[in-house]
Order: C-alpha cells, then sequence, then structure tokens
C-alpha cells in the first residue's frame, strides 16, 4: 500500500511563533525579476531552532555529538505517536506499561495553537521522570509539539540534559493536529549544518495501513 506523506513542519513565515528573545524570522528579497534582476533570490534570518527543528547533543551538553556525528538511520523508521490531549505536563506514568520503541511522538493540546501565535508560557513539555525513563528505555528520537522538550524556564533544564547526555534526538516544533495514536512511518530532514548544535528541519509522517 502506497505512504501518503504529511508534512507535519510548520511553515517558514513571517510572524511564526519564536522562542523569547531569538530574532524573528525573515525572508528578504535578493534579487527580483519584476525589478529587473536574473532571478528571485532570498536571505534568510533564523537561528538553528527556528521552527520545526533538532537538537543535537551539543546543544546542551559540551561533549556531546554535534548534528553532522548523528547516525542519520535515526532520521527514517516508525514512530509511536502517543496523543495526550488532557496533560499539563508529561510524566513517566503518560507512556503507558509496555516497553518504548525507538521512536516516540508526543501529541498534546499544543497542537491546536496557530503556528503564527504568540509564545506560550504554560504549553506542555516533557517532565524529568519522563525524559529518564526515555532515557533509561534507549529511545533514539523524541518528537514534540511545542518550540522545547523542557518545561519553560525548568530548574537546571533537566529534560533536555537526560535527553541529550543519553544521546537521545529530540525534534521541536512538531505539528500533530488531526492524527491519532498509533504507529506511523516517521521522516525528519534537518538541514545539514556541519559542526552544529541543531537545525531547522521538515518532518514528515506517513499514513498507511499500519496507521489508526
Amino acid at each position: 500500500m502506497a505512504i501518503r506523506w504529511i508534512d507535519v513542519s510548520i511553515p517558514m513565515k513571517h510572524g511564526m511563533t519564536t522562542w523569547p528573545g531569538d530574532p524573528p524570522f525573515e525572508r528578504v528579497p535578493e534579487g527580483q525579476i519584476a525589478q529587473g534582476a536574473g532571478s528571485n533570490t532570498s536571505r534568510l534570518t533564523l537561528t538553528t531552532h527556528t521552527g520545526t527543528h533538532v537538537d543535537a547533543p551539543w546543544h546542551f551538553e559540551e561533549d556531546g555529538r554535534r548534528l553532522d556525528e548523528i547516525d542519520p538511520a535515526v532520521f527514517f523508521g516508525d514512530a509511536l505517536l502517543v496523543d495526550l490531549p488532557h496533560v499539563e505536563s508529561v510524566s513517566a506514568g503518560d507512556l503507558g506499561g509496555e516497553p518504548l520503541p525507538a521512536r516516540i511522538l508526543f501529541k498534546t493540546r499544543n497542537s491546536e495553537l496557530p503556528v503564527d501565535a504568540p509564545f506560550q508560557t504554560d504549553y506542555v513539555a516533557l517532565g524529568r521522570d519522563a525524559a529518564e525513563r526515555l532515557a533509561d528505555e534507549r529511545v533514539r528520537l523524541v518528537g514534540v509539539d511545542y518550540l522545547s522538550v523542557a518545561p519553560w524556564k525548568q530548574d537546571g533544564q533537566a529534560t533536555h540534559h537526560v535527553l541529550l547526555r543519553n544521546d537521545v534526538l529530540v525534534v521541536e516544533g512538531l505539528r500533530l493536529a488531526g492524527l491519532t495514536a498509533g504507529i506511523y512511518p516517521f521522516t525528519v530532514l534537518p538541514l545539514p549544518l556541519e559542526g552544529a548544535d541543531g537545525a531547522p528541519c521538515r518532518a514528515f509522517v506517513g499514513l498507511n495501513h499500519q496507521s489508526t
């Protein structure tokens, strides 16, 4: 059965939600055919953590792997989508009693927020105990539907540290509205930035006979 791929990335556009203190996303024309240029070109202003993006371990761990040191196999494979519409924080108990797969995506009320909404400090994130269980069970990739896997101003950034020092790749800023709980083919394609702490990416969920 053919897979229908659904883009679950944030469109990169003027006014999109960004992390407080980060520069706003900009796409400024550099050349325009309508103004006599030979082609249309643009200049972008953004950070490595704008919109849907990947956190490499080096983002929070000084001795952690940088983006180009990550095995690209982690970017492709089945992922379990966990739907938690009513939680205020994801805890270890929300992960169920079964062994965890290599890739997990968390859909929460965050997925209902517009991509250009004012930044929300009360977004749903993963608590330290959830991060510890993910790391203990050797999960390889965690995806969340807001701009951080960790709660706003979390003391010591425990969630990030637990995941990244255990080489759990983090994908932040997914758009999972309209998807139900289940197992899906998942692909994430970060920009190939050498030596980077992370990178914007496109991410896709596949719909096939396994989806529920």
